[in-house]
């Protein structure tokens, strides 16, 4: 053999060792984003069994002592969850409550007398604790002021106060939004799904960025009416834009890399407008005290910026604890795959629920 001979061996039994190695990062990678999407579609099939959407009290004071209250509480399949509110003990109901089922909530509606006022009284859920819901109070005094409350199965009760608490109205929407983007199944696929294709950590942050910018803008933006565009459409959408990105996932693998690959930032961007419109239908369920508008907002959008880089941070966790699973190379079907069905079916099911 000539020394030639010899370095180009060398040479071409390094580029393949270099394409192996390679592949085997991918293999990797993806076989991390596989368990990933088996875990959430674990939960997204298991949803429907568990109470993962607040219920919502709404007390408005009409009088010094007289109040108007809104239940709104998740359905279970056909059934009303048994969580009741429990006034304190010198209320008392002046009519009868209205009830009724709205799309997958139930709604029930009375008016109460409670001599003295309510400030300083206790308000809690009976059964929450046997749930794994929560439950947000917001109370509208006569001043105009509010307070927001959140309530957990550990603590199902809350004090009515007679001032607004700045730091308890930052609390429970921060809280709120990162609660909303963590069980949003839908939102956390599409984040994986372009982790999955962005092609490095600069190209990443600018996506990420991307994303939040656009969300940002359009969650506040419906939330306070500037602009209006009907739920169910964009839920459409939404599955819609994670189908997109994994069909694109599948292009690059094939050789083929589109817009998505090449530039990831604007794709996070257009569609990260509508996901905010996503984000803006949970809170206009909830509310905002008419007092601390910019303040609810800003917290809850904080919210779910901590969620998205609290379930990034948990990707590249599972990517340095798993890389040395030797996954195949044809792993990266699954994940792919997988997102690509999910998303399809939520396509199809939410256009059929218009």
């Amino acid at each position: 053999m000539t020394e030639g001979q010899g370095s180009g061996g060398a040479s071409e039994a390094r580029h393949g060792a270099q394409e192996r190695q390679g592949a085997g990062r991918r293999g990797r990678r993806l076989g991390i984003a596989f368990l990933l999407v088996l875990l959430l579609s674990c939960f997204a099939l298991d949803a429907p069994s568990h109470e993962v959407r607040p219920a919502f009290l709404r007390v408005q004071q009409t009088a010094p002592e007289t109040f108007d209250f809104s239940w709104r509480v998740p359905a279970r399949g056909e059934y009303r969850l048994a969580i009741y509110v429990r006034l304190p003990d010198h209320c008392t109901p002046r009519t009868e409550p209205r009830s009724w089922r709205q799309n997958a909530t139930f709604i029930e509606q009375w008016t109460a007398d409670c001599p003295g006022g309510l400030a300083g009284s206790s308000v809690s859920i009976d059964g929450l604790p046997a749930t794994l819901t929560d439950a947000l109070a917001r109370v509208e005094r006569l001043d105009g002021t509010t307070q927001v409350a959140r309530l957990t199965p550990s603590e199902p009760a809350f004090t009515v106060t007679d001032t607004e608490s700045w730091t308890e109205v930052a609390l429970t929407y921060g809280v709120l939004g990162v609660e909303h983007i963590l069980l949003g199944i839908d939102h956390l696929l599409f984040v994986l799904a372009l982790l999955m294709i962005v092609p490095g950590w600069r190209a990443l942050v600018a996506t990420v960025t991307a994303f939040t910018v656009a969300h940002s803008l359009t969650l506040g933006a419906a939330t306070l009416g500037w602009v209006h565009v009907p739920g169910p459409p964009v839920e459409a959408v939404i599955a819609l834009s994670i189908l997109f990105v994994a069909v694109e996932i599948v292009h690059w693998r094939q050789g083929r890399p589109g817009i998505t690959r090449s530039r990831p930032w604007l794709v996070a961007f257009v569609f990260g407008l509508l996901h905010g419109f996503g984000f803006a239908g949970a809170l206009g369920e909830i509310g905002l005290p008419e007092h601390a508008i910019p303040l609810a907002l800003l917290f809850f959008n904080l919210g779910v910026e901590a969620g998205q880089l609290l379930f990034i941070a948990a990707v590249h966790g599972a990517w340095v604890v798993l890389r040395t699973v030797p996954w195949p190379d044809w792993a990266w079907r699954v994940p792919v795959y997988a997102i690509g069905a999910m998303a399809g079916f939520w396509t199809i099911e939410r256009i059929a629920g218009f």
